[in-house]
Order: structure tokens, then C-alpha cells, then sequence
């Protein structure tokens, strides 16, 4: 479970997703733009944020339909060449999104298209965060989640980090107070 606190975590279940209502409700017609009363019918498709999908899904209120970032478009996209798809332009939280909403739906197959996609562009993160100039890191960081981009932004501290201890100061600390060892007979 995520912190309470996360920003993240917040800004995630404010996504929308496409959901079916299952019995009609009074006094939420604010929720579906084309009602006409305060009321949704039973089987109107309404767009809520996660975390109220969430919250009418587990009263048997809604059913929840896979959302279009995990449709098979994307699917045979991703399986292509994993690294070219736009990611970030679909959902900014491809990643958490999907690990959320896969009990959801009832779709197995989500988990184990998650873990393809991200070992897919988790060697072409690395490799750019280690290899690419500043000044294509720009083009590159527009494709990427929320999950890729701070994992590059990990990579690319650590190489900096390593590049400074290599070319400059001591390799070894001196110690500040050294003992002679009593030799042992």
C-alpha cells in the first residue's frame, strides 16, 4: 500500500477511467456530463478518477472496463519495440495504474504485460541515463512515466557521482590517528 502522504500516489488515483454503472444512482448526476436529472441509469459509462472507481466497485456499484493505456494496441506497440512507445502520453503512471487496476478488472495478463514492458525499456533507460548527451536527454525524458523518468534521473546521479569520484581526490582516507601493533611472538 502506498504512503498517505505520497503526491504521487495522489495524483495516480485522480486518473480517469471508464467505468459502467450497475444500479442507478440519485443525486450523482454531477458525474455523468450528458445527464440530464441528478441521477445515472443503471448501465451508463461514466469517466471517474481511480479512486472513486475503486470505492463504487467494491460496493458493486460500477463495473470497471480496462482503460485504453492497457488496450491491445498498446499491447502490440509495446511488444514491437518497447522503448520507442510513448508511455508518458497514454497515462504519466502507466506503471501503478496497472498494478492498481488489474484486481479490478479480473485481467491477469496486465501483470505480466507490466513486467514485459518494463524490463523492455528498463535496459534502454539505464543505457540512455549512462551514454546519452544532455542535450537529447530532453526528447527522450518526454516518452517516459513517472517510474522511468526518476529511475533515469537515479541512473544519471550515479553516473555523475562516480565520474567525480573517479577523476577526482584521494582514492584512500588516511586514518586520523594510526597504532603500531605490538608484535605477537
Amino acid at each position: 500500500m502506498a504512503s498517505y502522504y505520497d503526491i504521487d500516489d495522489i495524483i495516480m488515483e485522480d486518473e480517469l477511467i471508464s467505468t459502467v454503472f450497475q444500479i442507478g444512482a440519485n443525486g450523482v448526476g454531477m458525474l455523468d456530463p450528458g445527464a440530464e436529472r441528478n441521477c445515472v441509469e443503471q448501465g451508463a459509462k461514466v469517466e471517474l478518477p481511480f479512486w472513486l472507481a475503486h470505492e463504487l466497485h467494491l460496493r458493486q456499484a460500477v463495473a470497471v472496463t480496462v482503460p485504453p493505456c492497457f488496450n491491445q494496441k498498446t499491447r502490440k506497440e509495446i511488444q514491437a519495440d518497447a522503448a520507442c512507445v510513448d508511455l508518458k502520453s497514454r497515462c504519466s503512471y502507466f506503471y501503478e495504474l496497472g498494478c492498481k487496476v488489474a484486481p479490478l478488472i479480473g485481467d491477469r495478463t496486465i501483470g505480466s504485460f507490466l513486467l514485459y514492458a518494463f524490463t523492455g525499456r528498463y535496459k534502454e533507460v539505464l543505457s540512455k541515463a549512462h551514454s546519452a548527451a544532455f542535450i537529447m536527454a530532453p526528447k527522450f525524458l518526454t516518452l517516459l512515466t513517472k517510474e522511468e523518468t526518476r529511475l533515469y534521473e537515479a541512473a544519471r546521479s550515479s553516473m555523475t557521482a562516480f565520474k567525480k569520484w573517479r577523476v577526482g581526490g584521494p582514492r584512500f582516507e588516511r586514518a586520523s590517528i594510526l597504532r603500531k601493533r605490538k608484535p605477537t611472538d
